[in-house]
């Protein structure tokens, strides 16, 4: 009996994993990789010419708040698929403190997140504020002159922001 029972546990399975995969090729839907379960997604689906574009804002010194936008992009890049989906966490006001290379606590997880992609950004406006550089961030952020504007700017042209 119950041998009998997870052979058709196992067929059960099967059938489902099955379902998945066709339904993983049809456009405008996905199967989230580590649950199994099929996402509808919008139209045009996300590819390697056109991938999602999402900003994680970070305007807080809080800690938990920015290790929260990287566990996001890491997510992010999950779902989506790391060609799929082009991540940048944009960091004004307080969240700049996260990227200065003397303070930041996160710096080696910033670099390693660099290596996969994820761009971070800090706001040039907030650096003059605080009497700090742009040599004084982890190596590899980018500067922009003002980082609300920068969000606007992406949004603008089709980015997604988000706020963890």
């Amino acid at each position: 009996m119950t041998s009998r029972f997870f052979r058709r546990m196992t067929m059960v399975a099967a059938v489902v994993v099955g379902l998945a995969g066709l339904l993983s090729g049809l456009p405008g839907t996905a199967v989230a990789a580590d649950s199994g379960r099929v996402v509808e997604l919008a139209d045009p689906a996300p590819d390697w010419d056109n991938p999602r574009r999402i900003v994680l804002q970070v305007s807080t010194d809080d800690p938990a708040r920015f290790e929260g936008a990287m566990h996001n992009a890491i997510n992010l890049q999950k779902f989506y698929g790391i060609d799929h989906v082009e991540v940048a966490i944009i960091t004004f006001a307080g969240g700049v403190r996260h990227l200065i290379g003397e303070s930041a606590t996160a710096a080696e997880r910033i670099k390693s997140l660099q290596d996969y992609g994820i761009t971070f950004v800090a706001c040039g406006n907030t650096l003059d504020t605080i009497g700090k550089r742009e040599r004084d961030l982890v190596p590899g952020v980018e500067v922009v002159q003002v980082g609300i504007a920068e969000i606007v700017e992406r949004s603008l042209r089709g980015w997604t922001t988000i706020i963890p």
